[in-house]
């Protein structure tokens, strides 16, 4: 596998109020003006290096705080590297079929929204891992977010790189990677769902069977376009790429969808749809595909045959109703 663990320094605007959100498409949390990168070996031990600066065009003027934690004056945010060529360079380091793990979600977010506004193609970046909750499940087994910092403390590393630093957090975070059990957490993490507020058990303990495949797609600017995308209106057979007949979406409640898929070679097949939604109002979806046994063709079909309830939610309950049979959505 190819693990890259990543970390993002970024700028940010002078005032919330400031006339440039005007000229962007969504709202921008923060502006990349630092990579920092570091590919793990085979044995989770950190490996080559990458690190590139980039020169902001939209939030040009150091914030304080920033400046004040990473150093970065005028001079060297000036000499970074436009956005599109820093992400070509990188994008070009990382190679095919690369999962980034970072310590929290806030760099991938980053990463989404900048690709966003220059308009680059995003579905490279598709697969990430929080460091934070493998963490979390092999020494405390508690939901919570400590810090890098606090990691390195637990597990005697020293800190011989600079702190917020792009390649020095990286680098750092690598050396986290190599004091876990990273063959367990990885697979325990793909298990695991953010917003249940419960980790997965660590060494295993699953009930469900593994799905075939799990990825994130994002963003969307509502579930509608979410809908309407192929890779969930008319996805591929995860066994041999060939087409596949979808039923109807079940909506089964706190942004959850399934339905069942059919391939004329390899079968049916169960696909969940956990939907998330960030900071600044767009979606991410989290596509889960399963082999549907028998159990799970019955369960669905269970919920497809539900009477959809009725009363006393008024005109906007029906208007609902309407807009999700468009969509193909069953409630």
């Amino acid at each position: 596998m190819n693990y890259v663990v990543v970390d993002l320094e970024w700028n940010q605007a002078m005032d919330a109020q400031a006339s440039v959100f005007n000229k962007l498409p969504i709202r921008l949390r923060g502006e990349i003006i630092e990579i920092g990168a570091v590919r793990l070996n085979d044995d989770m031990t950190p490996g080559e290096e990458f690190t590139v600066d980039v020169r902001p065009v939209y939030f040009r003027r150091m914030h304080y705080k920033v400046k004040k934690l990473t150093g970065f004056d005028k001079e060297r945010l000036n000499n970074g590297l436009p956005f599109p060529e820093a992400m070509a360079r990188f994008r070009e380091w990382c190679g095919d079929g690369v999962t980034f793990i970072a310590w929290g979600y806030d760099d991938r977010a980053i990463m989404e929204q900048n690709i966003i506004i220059h308009d680059l193609d995003w579905d490279w970046i598709a697969d990430w891992v929080n460091l934070q909750v493998i963490y979390s499940m092999q020494t405390s087994g508690e939901r919570e977010q400590k810090s890098l910092a606090a990691a390195m403390e637990n597990f005697g590393i020293e800190q011989t790189r600079v702190a917020h630093d792009a390649l020095g957090d990286a680098y750092n975070t690598c050396l986290v990677c190599s004091h876990l059990d990273m063959e367990a957490g990885l697979k325990q993490y793909s298990e695991y769902d953010g917003r249940s507020g419960e980790l997965p058990r660590a060494g295993g303990g699953g009930t469900g069977p593994d799905p075939i495949q799990h990825h994130c797609i994002a963003p969307f600017s509502s579930k509608g376009d979410a809908f309407a995308d192929p890779r969930i209106k008319s996805p591929p057979c995860p066994i041999c790429g060939g087409g596949l007949t979808l039923s109807k979406w079940v909506d089964q409640g706190d942004h959850r969808y399934m339905s069942i898929a059919e391939c004329p070679d390899d079968g049916k097949f169960l696909f969940r749809l956990r939907f998330r939604r960030g900071p600044d109002g767009s979606y991410a979806v989290n596509r889960l595909i399963y082999a549907a046994d028998e159990a799970m063709q019955n369960h669905y079909a269970a919920k497809v045959a539900q009477p959809r309830r009725r009363g006393g939610r008024g005109r906007s309950r029906h208007k609902k109703i309407a807009s999700q049979q468009k969509k193909g959505i069953v409630e």
